[in-house]
């Protein structure tokens, strides 16, 4: 859609410019980002890695929920954000079945609901980076996926107990009837991401995808909480909304255990655009961030800005990763 003149005007004005190259009057890339600091951190990278090429480049935060900053791509008021894989799918398709990253897709297997049988699936399994592709409205476009980034929620144990049990839900599922486990629900470590339904998204994909059929469970209002009823010991295991490492001071004595068969849908960055609006060599340079960016990273980041308000960390990271 074309934005009026005035339009232009008041944006450029509630923008902030990242930078300038020396001769260039070209219009500007406006890179947006939704009410959180992860959004605004990543829309910061881009913003001085396309300004690293000689594009003149702003930043627009603060445009809301994910369908707020879908619709001012729309509607051209930005030409790029930030995004992760499993929630922009999510938008764009919520009847979706991939689950897996794009480079696990092509081995994917099927597990009996014991958890205990793998053979190669009959039927190909979708994956994300994939049906992201295939769901995006006309005139929009996406670039290289941050493959190092996983932002899926987690399944942790309180220390006390994580010993007693697998360090991965592939070998954890026959024994979940044992444990008593809380789920987070709300926001509260990405406030972009839809409050997670414990049955659908969190009880039903660990029965199907392992056979980890828990019967006792509770819910907690947020990760906080739940962080506090595992060091209490009133839960034994709990499953985050998000990386525990995106929590308050980080993963602290809580115990991660892996989800190789993905039961919670993969999430990575990726950066969403609109068609025509970056160059080739832009491009390649969002591809080239999509390969530095790693989830470690990313969390110690996204908790600096978001807990310590610290400044200059788009432009830090950039520096050290040579982009």
């Amino acid at each position: 859609m074309r934005v009026t003149a005035r339009a232009v005007v008041a944006i450029m004005a509630a923008t902030l410019v990242v930078s300038c190259s020396d001769g260039d009057s070209g219009t500007a890339i406006t890179v947006g980002a939704g009410n959180s600091a992860q959004s605004e951190l990543i829309a910061e990278i881009y913003a001085g890695a396309l300004a690293r090429t000689g594009a003149r480049t702003v930043t627009r935060t603060g445009l809301g929920q994910r369908g707020d900053y879908l619709a001012a791509l729309d509607a051209g008021t930005v030409a790029l954000v930030g995004d992760q894989s499993g929630d922009l799918l999510d938008a764009l398709d919520a009847a979706s079945p991939a689950r897996l990253p794009d480079k696990l897709a092509a081995a994917a297997t099927t597990t009996t609901p014991g958890g205990t049988a793998d053979k190669p699936s009959d039927k190909p399994v979708p994956d994300v980076a994939d049906a992201v592709s295939r769901a995006l409205p006309e005139g929009f476009s996406v670039s290289d996926i941050a493959d190092g980034t996983d932002l899926r929620a987690s399944f942790v144990f309180a220390p006390a107990h994580a010993r007693e049990f697998p360090d991965s839900l592939a070998e954890l599922g026959g024994r979940c009837g044992e444990l008593t486990v809380g789920v987070a629900t709300g926001s509260e470590l990405d406030p972009l991401r839809p409050a997670p339904d414990p049955r659908r998204d969190v009880i039903e994909p660990l029965r199907s995808v392992y056979g980890c059929d828990i019967a006792h469970y509770t819910v907690y209002p947020s990760d906080t909480e739940l962080r506090k009823a595992l060091q209490d010991g009133h839960v034994q295991a709990g499953v985050l909304t998000a990386p525990a490492a995106l929590l308050p001071g980080g993963v602290g004595d809580l115990v991660p255990i892996a989800d190789p068969k993905y039961a919670f849908r993969a999430q990575s960055v990726i950066p969403l655009f609109r068609k025509g609006a970056l160059s080739a060599r832009q491009i390649k340079k969002l591809n080239y961030v999509a390969g530095e960016l790693t989830t470690d990273e990313l969390t110690t980041l996204v908790r600096r800005l978001r807990d310590e308000h610290a400044p200059d960390l788009a432009r830090t990271w950039l520096d050290t990763h040579d982009l």
